[in-house]
């Protein structure tokens, strides 16, 4: 069995304590929809994210047997999600109790689970029915694979993303020596937090004014792989705003992820750096950015922070979007410094629904992107809004932006702040009137909520521009 992720929401996982701790001290069972993220970089070996879409509780009066270290039910009560899960190419999710603290699978979790998880591989004709996992009172989770033989593997991690961030790692070892360079982030943060920090994957789209920021921050802090996505190269204006660019770079139209990937690699400290010189707009793009742990989205075009945030509502991934706002006269003067930092929950509201922008607006720049010229065309006619192209940017603000974002992502793992973190979902800086904001958490997004957790669909992303040929 390859590498497998297990993900869900903050609501799920309050559902599911409910539901299997309900005051008896006896066992309780559940079961999810769940979708598929995967990604091979090669033959031989795959990743794979395992996303909770759907909770179907398992009713306490179907289960013949319910104590405090076994529970029994019939398969029958839930042939509808399996029957699901064909139909949409998903597995299976069983979570049940253990009242009593004991952390790991029994016996008779053991024999269940192969009877079980071998009879659903039977029906969804695949050799990965699915994920088996314990809730523990104090609501960590421990999950494994099963696959079609019934054969046992550990789930590498179980990620709860809700207004906190939690991550139980499933490869955690003994405590070795913190390396200096992380030092004064364990004094600060503590131990646990920096081992967390290098086992993580991140993904960062655009790399430019706030991404080269965010990028200098993360890796100096330790974290274990960078996933850097940009399409474009290294241009003269943008020396003056992008960490580690040089003229030279310029002169010679060097690729943006390629020279902050050599920047990081200089420094000598173990980040490592997946490259992708590419727009997000590529299938091969979302499905490896799928198997990160936490996204940052530094881009100005609303397309891409649109499907940024699809993306990571459909895998469950917690998402930082960064955006600054400079408005200036061109002559010098300056109406307005501000930036916003929006933390996004899979479950939550979204960037549409929280008026980041509108339909309009996500329309034109659609078109923009795929058809300039009627694009061009539409906005002088005045059919259409023009998107701006251009706004200015200055390194000090940006970096600014970057910082925000950085600290209230270490906030949601290592949770500091006076505030809780329900209360920040966005954070609002004004350089003009000398403001720092936070806005509380809005209703969930009728349009992405549909897709939460629904993992690899066809087209990805259930966007047409993202369709993948098959020969």
């Amino acid at each position: 069995m390859n590498d497998i992720k297990l993900r869900l929401t903050g609501r799920q996982h309050e559902a599911l304590y409910h539901h299997l701790f309900p005051g008896d001290g006896k066992e309780a069972v559940a079961l999810a929809l769940c979708g598929v993220g995967e990604w091979s970089e090669g033959a031989g070996h795959c990743e794979r994210v395992v996303c909770i879409h759907r909770i179907k509780l398992v009713p306490y009066g179907v289960c013949s047997v319910r104590t405090e270290d076994r529970v029994t039910w019939s398969t029958d009560s839930v042939m509808d999600l399996i029957q699901e899960a064909e139909r949409k190419h998903m597995v299976i999710l069983k979570i049940h109790s253990h009242p009593i603290g004991f952390p790991r699978f029994s016996a008779f979790d053991d024999e269940s689970d192969r009877e079980l998880f071998t009879g659903i591989s039977g029906w969804l004709d695949t050799d990965f029915p699915g994920v088996s996992a314990i809730m523990m009172p104090d609501g960590q989770i421990i999950a494994r694979a099963v696959d079609d033989d019934g054969n046992f593997s550990e789930v590498a991690s179980v990620s709860v993303v809700g207004p906190d961030v939690t991550i139980w790692d499933s490869t955690t070892s003994a405590k070795e020596d913190i390396p200096q360079f992380m030092m004064r982030t364990a004094q600060t943060f503590g131990q646990g937090t920096t081992e967390k920090l290098s086992r993580l994957s991140i993904g960062v789209v655009g790399i430019s004014g706030t991404g080269s920021p965010v990028v200098e921050m993360l890796h100096r802090l330790g974290v274990g792989e960078l996933v850097l996505v940009d399409g474009d190269v290294i241009e003269e204006k943008n020396v003056g705003r992008i960490y580690n660019s040089t003229l030279s770079d310029a002169e010679e139209s060097r690729s943006k992820v390629h020279m902050l990937a050599a920047a990081i690699d200089r420094t000598g400290l173990p980040t490592k750096v997946a490259r992708i010189p590419k727009d997000l707009f590529h299938p091969e793009v979302v499905r490896r950015l799928a198997q990160c742990d936490v996204i940052f989205g530094c881009m100005d075009s609303v397309d891409g922070r649109d499907l940024l945030n699809r993306l990571c509502s459909c895998y469950c991934i917690p998402y930082f979007d960064l955006g600054v706002r400079l408005d200036a006269d061109g002559r010098g003067g300056v109406t307005q410094v501000c930036g916003t930092v929006h933390f996004l929950q899979p479950d939550g509201s979204s960037l549409l629904s929280r008026g980041v922008y509108t339909e309009e607006e996500l329309r034109a720049s659609n078109l923009r992107r795929t058809d300039p010229e009627q694009y061009h065309e539409q906005v002088a006619s005045k059919y259409i809004k023009g998107v701006q192209e251009d706004r200015p940017a200055v390194i000090s603000v940006n970096t600014l932006v970057a910082s925000l974002a950085v600290n209230d992502f270490l906030a949601r793992i290592h949770p500091f702040r006076d505030d809780s973190n329900e209360k920040v979902a966005c954070l609002r800086v004004s350089l003009t009137q000398n403001r720092l904001i936070p806005e509380a958490e809005g209703p969930s997004c009728r349009v992405l909520e549909k897709v939460t957790g629904r993992g690899d669909m066809r087209p990805l992303l259930n966007m047409p521009v993202l369709s993948e040929r098959t020969f």
